[in-house]
């Protein structure tokens, strides 16, 4: 539940305002000149009604801006002149919606009706009566309705461009860090590694020549120097990918599946739903969820087959890739660093993923990206 300042749930405001505002014109309306029992009854009803119905502002500013204009004419009808308080906050709130255009016609419709309905049922001279019909809407309370609601709306729209502003401002600066860390990584570790693995692959060489048995400690040193340049490779590839790059996206999901099936790997890829065009960042999401899930799936699943799914929705990218590897239920995934960059970037689009054991056997991986449609 949205809250206030001051921790008051809004829904509570909103309520204790309608109800304030209902009180306050049932005062009015008691403490002036009505009419007989019988029109007093509904006139006092409508008052009620429009001031209880903003406690809906938030929710339907629209309907209750129309509500609140119908319930004026009523009371007006019965012969109650009370300023309209209730129609004046839903101005109000219409306003900030950002539903400018039609509060001005709500507002000229009611003035007109206001004074129209006067006219017809009002006895005395027309000025009079003209004078009476405007005292149940105000002009200058109309009018300042509309200011405090549209200086608010554009107060509310700067504080939002601003907060843009510094969520820019801080993804533009971790970028930064990432090609930072990818220089210093690339400039402190590759020439190392590089230098251990050549090493342990001429020592293997040499001695298989000589017809020499190659110790295990030899063949692990080559192995784990294999597998750090690789690892490395695709740190500094994850690193460097920004927007600056050309970026990798679902058109290039198929060359990896074609790939992961050079592997010996039975590899499928299914699209389903109308294909749309999707942003540049959901695009190389995507990307790197099914890169990602591939490669732990030749390196570490043992699997036989793995299926790749792409589901195209009007308001999401949803993602599928299964394996019948060797985990089972009931099996927490270790959280790698590629499953942690996986949920960091989906979690920065506002989707979700899940990563988990399937029931079968084998594993998942499931997201979904919001998507705006670009045309």
């Amino acid at each position: 539940m949205g809250k206030r300042r001051f921790g008051v749930p809004t829904a509570v405001a909103d309520w204790v305002i309608a109800v304030g505002v209902a009180a306050l014109m049932l005062g009015d309306g008691w403490s002036g000149e009505h009419p007989g029992t019988g029109p007093d009854l509904l006139g006092y009803a409508l008052l009620a009604v429009g001031g209880l119905a903003l406690a809906a502002r938030r929710r339907a500013p629209v309907v209750v801006l129309a509500v609140t204009g119908l319930c004026a004419v009523g009371y007006q009808s019965a012969g109650f002149d009370v300023l309209t308080v209730a129609y004046l906050v839903a101005v109000y709130a219409a306003v900030r919606a950002g539903h400018l255009a039609l509060a001005v016609i709500a507002s000229a419709t009611l003035l007109v009706a206001l004074q129209l309905t006067a006219l017809v049922l009002r006895d005395g001279p027309v000025g009079e009566v003209s004078v009476q019909a405007r005292s149940t809407l105000e002009l200058a309370w109309l009018v300042a309705a509309f200011a405090a609601g549209e200086a608010v709306r554009q107060a509310e729209q700067r504080a939002e461009e601003a907060e843009r502003t510094r969520e820019e401002t801080a993804r533009r600066r971790a970028d930064e860090e990432r090609l930072h860390i990818a220089r210093e990584l690339h400039d402190s570790l590759t020439h190392q590694i590089s230098v251990i693995k050549v090493q342990s692959e001429v020592a293997v060489h040499v001695a298989r020549r000589r017809g020499e048995t190659v110790p295990e400690t030899l063949l692990a040193i080559q192995e784990a120097g294999r597998e750090a340049s690789r690892e490395l490779r695709a740190t500094l590839e994850a690193l460097r990918d920004d927007d600056t790059a050309p970026p990798r996206g679902l058109a290039d999901v198929p060359e990896l599946v074609e790939r992961a099936g050079r592997t010996g790997l039975e590899a499928t890829l299914t699209v389903e739903g109308q294909r749309h065009d999707v942003p540049a960042a959901v695009g190389r999401t995507a990307y790197r969820i099914v890169q990602e899930s591939l490669t732990n799936i030749v390196r570490h699943a043992a699997a036989t087959t793995a299926s790749v799914r792409i589901a195209y929705r009007p308001d999401a990218l949803a993602l599928r890739i299964d394996d019948d590897g060797k985990a089972t239920p009931g099996t927490a995934p270790m959280p790698g660093v590629g499953l942690i960059g996986m949920r960091e970037r989906v979690t920065a689009l506002g989707g979700f993923l899940r990563a988990e054991p399937r029931g079968e056997g084998g594993f998942s991986v499931r997201a979904e990206l919001p998507v705006e449609r670009t045309s």
